[in-house]
């Protein structure tokens, strides 16, 4: 994984139909962080208030997210997101501050749905 998310490749990959079969499908095996923060991702990209070139990001880390070509694939087991994961947070903590309350509570809610809490 490279310090920067800023292949053209991925940023193409990305598409909300594409985000959203990816999730759905693979959500819960990837994890209920890694999606909470690719959640939260998509909503502050979903945010008109977000500069472009956040959103830019941001589509970059969600499309390597739901890419099939991976430094490390997805079909292995436990270390095969570890690569989705360094990107997504890589991302997500360089648009920190472009977070807002309301991306946190409709990514919650959505966790809620797919991740209910046992117990």
């Amino acid at each position: 994984m490279t310090d920067k998310v800023e292949n053209k490749d991925y940023e193409e990959e990305y598409s909300e139909d594409s985000f959203w079969n990816k999730v759905k499908n693979y959500g819960l095996k990837a994890g209920e962080d890694i999606v909470s923060h690719a959640l939260q991702l998509y909503y502050v990209a979903a945010d008109p208030e977000t500069a472009k070139a956040d959103k830019l990001k941001i589509y970059a880390a969600l499309g390597y997210f739901i890419s099939l070509i991976d430094a490390i694939p997805d079909i292995t087991p436990i270390v095969g997101y570890a690569d989705d994961f360094g990107v997504v947070m890589l991302v997500y903590s360089s648009i920190r501050k472009q977070i807002k309350e309301e991306h946190i509570t409709k990514a919650n809610d959505k966790l809620r749905k797919w991740f209910p809490k046992k117990g």
